[in-house]
């Protein structure tokens, strides 16, 4: 539990009781039926070389089209970067789909850069935000 509170992000209450319930053995058997009906346990395959958001903090706002919020965040954790919930100084960018009210707000406030779907599909091949030079 203390190695999980150590996590960015996840605190004392939930590590404990992430590491409560897989060590409970009824979740354990739970865990080994899905792992024998072939649920993949590992996640996908990351090409380290497609770790275009390495260092970036990208945050999501609004309704998508494209994509699912969790699909974004997985993309952009795939590729190297972080969504954290908030917008701050150190944010790269906000993904802003429709509506997305106060912290549209906030990144005009601080100067993020504000792309929409295309210009995240652009970053997420790139590297680089929609206008600025590589």
């Amino acid at each position: 539990a203390d190695a999980l509170a150590a996590v960015d992000g996840i605190g004392p209450v939930v590590a404990e009781a992430v590491y409560t319930w897989f060590h409970s053995p009824r979740n354990l058997e739970v865990i080994e039926k899905l792992r024998s009906a072939g649920v993949n346990f590992t996640g996908p395959d990351i090409d380290e070389s497609a770790q275009t958001l390495d260092g970036m903090s990208i945050v999501v706002t609004g309704a998508l089209e494209r994509f699912t919020r969790d699909e974004v965040q997985a993309l952009i954790k795939a590729h190297g970067g972080k969504s954290p919930g908030s917008i701050s100084k150190r944010t790269t960018a906000l993904l802003a789909g429709e509506g997305g009210g106060s912290k549209r707000t906030k990144a005009e406030e601080l100067g993020v850069p504000i792309i929409d779907e295309d210009g995240f599909a652009t970053l997420l091949e790139t590297g680089v935000l929609p206008g600025q030079s590589p």
